[in-house]
């Protein structure tokens, strides 16, 4: 089959079935495996904003959106070109990537015949379950039923070290100007990881809030975890979060590689949390920095 990822997490979920071999276009922010976005043609592109802060990023996001446009071009003509079979997409978010309904509006003005997934997923169970989805769409149910379970096993091991350990109360900051608490799964990682998350949305999309909000909440722990940055642009962002909270500790994780993004690297996730909510079973984690 020829397959077409339209935002990270499914590139990511293509690459852990070993199906990268049969991926022919990806977006311009796929990034993992790295060597994603310079083998494969690009097919939606975006604003590069890696030289704006959150303020501005959010400021241009809310300016699109209110102007009803686009915050995702797709490259219409290069998709055709690449006659996919299999497209994956999703309708979760906005902000995120291209809603599914664009690509089908594409794929009948073109005549294109590709069969259209959309991934998306609220919760941890069900990033899972769009795992197989994507697995059973690409004619590999089998690979995919046992990388689940490979996950599965992991957070179990997770779950058995915690299982008698004081819970701390965590806080997760999911954009920091303005601030959003956490939702969709996020907060399932950190019931996974042995903490109780607090001031959260789990199931429910991420929305505004106050640090004032977040900081009544009371939390032990705080989790810097902004959506489009890796572990040094969340470093940089804690220490602005971190006067918000001085009784708390303050933490910043790769927010794109272990937090953000639902594919199988969520896992990873959670054992980076676990790392922090409990290092006496669990040691240190590389993509995570405490910063107070």
């Amino acid at each position: 089959m020829r397959l077409v990822s339209l935002l990270p997490s499914a590139t990511e979920i293509v690459y852990a079935l070993g199906l990268g071999d049969q991926l022919v276009g990806v977006t311009f922010e796929c990034d993992e495996p790295p060597s994603a976005r310079q083998e494969k043609t690009v097919v939606v592109g975006g604003k590069d904003t890696r030289g704006m802060d959150p303020g501005e990023i959010d400021a241009y996001v809310r300016g699109r959106l209110a102007e009803g446009g686009d915050l995702y071009t797709l490259h219409a003509d290069a998709l055709a070109g690449l006659a996919p079979d299999l497209i994956l997409t999703q309708d979760l978010c906005r902000v995120c990537a291209l809603p599914s309904g664009h690509v089908t509006d594409a794929l009948d003005h073109l005549g294109c015949r590709a069969e259209v997934v959309s991934l998306d997923p609220y919760s941890l169970d069900e990033v899972l379950e769009s795992i197989e989805a994507v697995g059973a769409a690409a004619r590999v149910p089998e690979r995919a039923s046992t990388l689940v379970a490979g996950l599965r096993a992991r957070l179990a091991e997770v779950a058995a070290a915690v299982a008698h350990r004081k819970r701390p109360r965590v806080a997760i900051v999911e954009w920091v100007d303005p601030p959003f608490s956490a939702g969709h799964w996020v907060p399932d990682l950190v019931t996974a990881a042995g903490g109780e998350p607090v001031a959260a949305n789990g199931g429910k999309r991420s929305v505004e809030t106050t640090y004032a909000t977040l900081a009544a909440a009371e939390p032990e722990i705080v989790l810097v975890t902004p959506c489009g940055f890796h572990l040094e642009g969340a470093v940089e962002q804690a220490r602005v979060v971190a006067p918000h909270f001085p009784g708390a500790q303050v933490w910043a994780l790769d927010a794109d590689g272990l937090i953000v993004r639902p594919g199988p690297r969520l896992v990873d996730g959670v054992e980076a949390i676990a790392a922090i909510l409990h290092p006496e079973a669990f040691g240190s984690h590389a993509a995570t920095c405490r910063v107070q």
